[in-house]
């Protein structure tokens, strides 16, 4: 079997349920976002299930556990991935789940806590 052959298993982690079995013809990382039956779902985890059989481990399957979130409006590109928000805030998280602590929801633009920092890898 290969890897993009597998079916993956979305999980919703809360309520924990699943949502079915998709074939993907990507490799979803955390952080990502995922559509599925009109719905947006943030990937939180992912997990790969392997087994032993005659004498080496071969991939059994993909889970994917995700929470329901609307793609983000903002985000930067910083050291080859993109991050949620302004990454030339002081507060931004650099991550592609969270925006910052003091305005996690965001946007940006308006909020009174925005500082520029210049020394940025890469933006």
């Amino acid at each position: 079997m290969e890897l993009d052959s597998l079916a993956t298993e979305v999980i919703l982690t809360h309520p924990r349920r699943s949502l079915g079995k998709v074939t993907l013809d990507w490799t979803p990382q955390p952080g990502n976002y995922l559509d599925l039956e009109g719905k947006t779902y943030a990937v939180l985890e992912r997990r790969h299930r392997y087994q032993f059989k005659s004498g080496r481990y071969r991939l059994q399957n993909i889970a994917l556990y995700v929470q329901s979130a609307q793609r983000p409006a903002e985000k930067s590109l910083v050291a080859g991935r993109w991050v949620v928000g302004d990454a030339t805030c002081r507060y931004n998280a650099h991550s592609e789940i969270i925006r910052c602590a003091v305005n996690p929801n965001g946007p940006c633009e308006s909020c009174r806590f925005y500082e520029t920092v210049n020394d940025l890898p890469n933006v």
